[in-house]
């Protein structure tokens, strides 16, 4: 048997790397970035791993909120700078950062969204753009409404792609089963290399 298996789940709209290993219980932390990783022993199952997350959901949102503060009140508009698109870039003393983020993302929403509806095979009926701290995007199937974080502006551009081809899957399969991951995977291919650069504050590749 190997030594150590890692596979990845999903709480609060956050990705959770699982990692089955030789330890007596299950581990859950927050880690200073947000990134959100649990330890499980070899004779937990993926389903009861999910399960663990959904009862501790609340407390996984609050900690990736409290982290994403603590990075925001850090890092916006120090020096004069902002990440903006993956980049550094230059702004104005006294920027609204937020402003700024939300009119790039309105910007480049529409684009984005007439490729990747394409890409997926489907169709929202509406898009909202949301400052969020603790999730990249949301889906209401029932509706066909989708929100987006306006912070993604701070990222690669692929991670916009990403968030936006992820909620519309949602309208296909709700939850974040081997069929979701599929649809998306075949949609997108950059998938993985997005979800990588969204579990650690922005900065340049």
């Amino acid at each position: 048997m190997a030594s150590r298996y890692t596979y990845i789940l999903q709480v609060a709209g956050a990705d959770v790397e699982v990692e089955r290993r030789a330890v007596r219980r299950i581990n859950l932390r927050v880690r200073p970035d947000g990134s959100v990783r649990m330890s499980v022993p070899w004779r937990v199952g993926r389903a009861e791993a999910q399960a663990f997350l959904d009862a501790h959901a609340a407390w996984v949102e609050r900690a990736r909120e409290r982290c994403a503060k603590k990075a925001e009140a850090a890092s916006e508009a120090e020096d004069g700078r902002v990440m903006l698109w993956g980049k550094k870039a230059e702004v104005a003393p006294g920027t609204d950062v937020a402003a700024l983020y939300r009119a790039e993302v309105a910007s480049a929403l529409p684009a984005v969204v007439a490729r990747m509806e394409s890409a997926c095979g489907l169709h929202a009926s509406g898009w909202q753009l949301r400052d969020m701290k603790t999730r990249w995007g949301s889906c209401t199937p029932a509706t066909g409404r989708i929100r987006i974080n306006i912070r993604l502006a701070a990222y690669d551009p692929v991670c916009l792609d990403y968030v936006v081809a992820h909620e519309l899957t949602h309208l296909a399969e709700p939850s974040h089963n081997a069929r979701f991951h599929a649809l998306l995977d075949a949609a997108f291919p950059e998938a993985d290399r997005a979800r990588k650069l969204l579990r650690r504050p922005p900065a340049p590749e």
